[in-house]
């Protein structure tokens, strides 16, 4: 076992440039959720080059497979989402985005293109492994309804469903060459919220001829905390933000006809996710009433929690330990942020674990979805290189 470890750390070094220069390509240029057609096309020539067959699915996404030589065996899974955010990078650096206010703020560019690296690894050892690892370069990650949605729909999970699966997700807190766990429930679902408040406009001197939305809309965003205080059990995390407020009309004199609200809320039970769905729906349309308004809420179904399945995800762990250092793989917290990776775990036993990408000596450390958020490269050897012993490994690999 220990020669096949050393031939995939090996083999994640000696392909550690193509990998650098596919993410550099990458991150230069960045495409929106579901328009990610140039991203596709340049994804599918790198899986040419190294002839690993694939098809094209969920739009702008593509599926691939590596089989092993070992004869048949179970399917194991690995996942990389490819869409960017519509944020203007501030970086001068010689791969900076090239298509404006368009960047690989989230490091899906990092999750990419350490996948393809994983596919010329598994390609170069294929003949120690039976089964196959199953490639997903998912699109639309970042926009409702999740492009894992739309590969799912389209049987990413079928023919055989895979034994188990793994996805990976860029973390600036760690360093380059460590690696986070977390089995068990990880990350929170996330439901988006629009809520309009309607009244009655009037002169803001005198309030008495109107029904003020921004007051009623300052009454709910308040009581609306009181939905996480004092009816959420205080042992099960949940969230409640409102991001975005703004009147239709309005000045400093005149009290607005309606006011818009959007927010987000989370929660790690799906159960008590439902309820909170209804009792926002009664609190708000009740406190608009009680002041003379009315109110619309309309909430945007988002993603469910992810729970990391606990026998694979500590399998995993302890895996990460072998391949990397055993001071190279550590535990995570909690995390109330969403991803659509959590779509798959609610079909089939899966890990989704964080790359450690940060180097303070060089001022890499700005957090994802900001203009200057960048990684240190090394970070793609130590990720391609342990998702292709995890999946080689599941896969009873010998050698």
């Amino acid at each position: 076992m220990f020669d096949l470890q050393q031939r995939i750390t090996v083999a994640a070094q000696a392909s550690q440039a193509n990998t650098v220069s596919i993410r550099r390509h990458l991150h230069a240029h960045p495409e929106l959720s579901f328009e990610e057609t140039e991203t596709q096309q340049y994804l599918a020539g790198q899986l040419k080059e190294l002839g690993i067959p694939f098809r094209e699915i969920a739009g702008t996404g593509l599926l691939a497979e590596v089989k092993g030589e070992q004869g048949s065996g179970p399917v194991v899974a690995l996942r990389a989402d490819i869409d960017a955010l519509p944020i203007q990078e501030a970086n001068e650096v010689p791969y900076r985005s090239q298509n404006d206010g368009v960047m690989h703020a989230c490091g899906h560019d990092v999750h990419s293109s350490s996948l393809m690296g994983t596919a010329a690894i598994l390609n170069e050892v294929k003949a120690n492994f039976a089964g196959s690892v199953r490639l997903l370069f998912q699109p639309g990650e970042e926009k409702l309804p999740g492009g894992a949605t739309l590969m799912i729909k389209d049987g990413a999970l079928k023919n055989p469903t895979p034994a188990a699966m793994f996805g990976q997700h860029v973390h600036p807190p760690l360093p380059a060459g460590t690696v986070g766990f977390r089995p068990g429930i990880y990350m929170a679902s996330t439901d988006e919220l629009y809520l309009t408040v309607h009244g009655r406009g009037g002169h803001g001197a005198m309030p008495h001829n109107a029904v003020d939305p921004i007051v009623i809309s300052a009454h709910i965003v308040t009581a609306i905390q009181q939905l996480i205080s004092r009816q959420t059990d205080p042992t099960l995390p949940a969230v409640i933000t409102f991001g975005r407020i703004e009147s239709e009309g309005g000045a400093t004199n005149v009290i607005p006809n309606a006011v818009r609200l959007q927010g987000t809320m989370r929660t790690l039970d799906e159960a008590w996710r439902k309820e909170l769905h209804l009792r926002l729906e009664k609190l708000v349309t009740g406190i608009a009433a009680a002041f003379g308004g009315s109110a619309e809420l309309k909430i945007a179904h988002g993603y469910p929690f992810l729970k990391n399945d606990e026998t694979l995800t500590r399998w995993a762990w302890d895996e990460a330990r072998r391949y990397l250092g055993e001071d190279r793989a550590v535990e995570l917290p909690i995390r109330m942020t969403g991803e659509d990776f959590a779509f798959y775990t609610h079909h089939l036993p899966a890990c989704f674990y964080r790359l450690g990408i940060g180097n303070a000596t060089r001022g890499i450390n700005s957090p994802v979805h900001t203009d200057t958020f960048d990684v240190d490269e090394a970070c793609l050897e130590t990720g391609s290189g342990l998702m292709a012993w995890l999946a080689v490994r599941r896969l009873g690999g010998v050698g």
